[in-house]
């Protein structure tokens, strides 16, 4: 499928990256975000002879605060605008931005500190910005209008319907009657321009650090989710693309069978896609997508790759997932499509878990590279095939990993497997002697040195981070997306060590070399 590439179109062919979210990174205001420390993070990055920075998702985060489950597909998350910036254009003031309470926790996010103190000051930049007279405000808002209506509008309307779902709003505007659209979007006039504000910082930041990050030899790695949330503009605007009922409830939902990890299986709860009609409409939604994505990030993994093929139907209304079954995908006929209408685009296949012949087989079809996590070579927990997650046999076009955002640290990991699958690991390793404390580094090099092209290590593995800091613990609430590196950890000293790992196993980035 892949033809013959162009030269700057492969990924490197033996490159090493970090894997960090936004949220991660050091800030004065709770979160990290597109501010100083990005840059500086980005220039981190190029010290240690890196190629790549993977993130997780950048949309509007919903209840749960999951980068996975967002209030829309092409939207993005107003948490990250700096704050500073908007200081120095004159519309805040550093003492109202120091004024908020943004949470005691340095190296944790406070969610509802962050949503109480943000919403206030941003809406007051809007207010000073005097945006409508803004002509770069007005080329984005008409550029971006096939999705940015729908989403500003949608959020306004939220913000008057006490930020319930959408599937709660009175009928005739969740059905989206013409008299209330246009009803709602006079009466709400001026909180759809600050959605649309808030859109056009994010998108201008954004853009700025991205150039910043290639300009200096780093590409991004974006993350998009399978599946759109249920309380998202997506299923509101177009409800045509999902199996919803004619009263938009769905009539089935996305989640996971029971395996080895839950007995129950993972009901995500997102509805799912009526792919008759996208077949239908030439797949035109996901080119949509797709094309918008590659216009913010360098590569793009895309979550829950499997789903293509075949995807997990759960009855709406179910309390877990032991009643689901796998229906059909569109198979590789959607990323045909795709390339048809896009081109090829450089895409990480997620495909974890249980894993199918015809999975393989699609991967395989598509060229992408999929994904070996080094956590489930040893793992009994595991219900896919340890064998493929053993670094002599990961293929060069693989991406590695220690873990991923939804496993544990690399030394959580370790005190969590039992004593044999230990020994395994270490028999494999044929190190019985280095302590504990450090064998971290010895199974962050043993992906490193593997055939796979990219490699890609969690920041807090190579900090050696125990579970206490993992990103996410699937099929829980509360506790998730809050983890905060801070500047002490990103020493000089770690920086060399990564820079001195990436070049003993070839994958340094020689573009960043001075």
């Amino acid at each position: 499928m892949q033809g013959d590439l162009k030269e700057e179109d492969k990924m490197s062919e033996r490159a090493a990256g970090i894997l960090m979210p936004i949220s991660s990174l050091p800030s004065e205001y709770g979160i990290g975000c597109f501010s100083k420390s990005a840059y500086e993070f980005v220039d981190w990055l190029k010290g240690a002879g890196q190629s790549y920075w993977q993130i997780l998702p950048l949309g509007p985060t919903s209840y749960g605060d999951s980068p996975y489950q967002s209030f829309s597909t092409f939207a993005g998350n107003p948490y990250f605008i700096s704050l500073d910036e908007l200081i120095e254009e004159g519309v805040l003031t550093r003492a109202e931005c120091e004024k908020v309470n943004w949470g005691k926790a340095k190296g944790s996010i406070d969610y509802e500190k962050i949503y109480n103190g943000r919403y206030p000051l941003l809406r007051k930049a809007y207010e000073r910005s005097k945006i409508s007279e803004n002509p770069d405000y007005q080329k984005f808002v008409n550029e971006n209008s096939w999705w940015l209506s729908d989403y500003a509008l949608f959020m306004a309307v939220k913000g008057r319907f006490d930020n319930v779902e959408w599937t709660k709003w009175a009928e005739d505007i969740r059905l989206r009657w013409k008299w209330a659209m246009d009803y709602y979007r006079e009466e709400l006039y001026y909180d759809i321009e600050f959605q649309q504000y808030m859109q056009f910082k994010f998108h201008e930041q954004w853009m700025k650090l991205k150039t910043y990050a290639n300009e200096n030899g780093i590409k991004i790695i974006g993350d998009i989710p399978i599946y759109v949330a249920m309380d998202s503009a997506d299923t509101w605007a177009h409800p045509e693309l999902f199996q919803l009922d004619e009263e938009n409830v769905p009539t089935a939902v996305a989640g996971c069978p029971p395996d080895g990890f839950s007995a129950t299986g993972q009901l995500w709860g997102n509805p799912l896609y009526r792919w008759d009609y996208h077949r239908e409409t030439g797949y035109s939604w996901w080119i949509s997508r797709l094309h918008y994505v590659f216009q913010m990030y360098d590569v793009v993994r895309i979550d829950h790759f499997r789903g293509f093929d075949e995807y997990f139907s759960i009855p709406y209304g179910a309390e877990n997932a032991i009643g689901g079954h796998w229906e059909k995908g569109p198979g590789i006929d959607l990323f045909r499509k795709v390339e048809q209408a896009l081109g090829w685009k450089q895409v990480i296949a997620e495909d974890l878990g249980y894993v199918t012949d015809s999975v393989r087989e699609m991967v395989r079809e598509s060229g992408f590279p999929g994904m070996k996590v080094l956590e489930f070579a040893f793992d009994s927990r595991d219900s896919g095939c340890a064998n493929d997650y053993l670094p002599h046999n990961y293929p060069v076009n693989s991406v590695a990993y220690t873990g991923t955002h939804d496993n544990e640290t690399i030394v959580g990991w370790w005190s969590s497997i039992t004593k044999e699958e230990q020994k395994l690991a270490r028999d494999y390793m044929c190190d019985q002697y280095t302590p504990e404390s450090e064998l971290y580094k010895s199974l962050i090099s043993l992906i490193m040195r593997s055939s796979a092209k990219l490699c890609v290590i969690p920041m807090q593995d190579y900090l050696g981070l125990g579970n206490n800091c993992r990103i996410n613990t699937p099929s829980t609430v509360g506790k998730n997306w809050k983890w905060r590196v801070n500047t002490r950890q990103l020493s000089l000293k770690l920086q060399k060590e990564i820079q001195e790992m990436t070049l003993r196993y070839g994958r340094m980035n020689w573009e960043t070399v001075e």
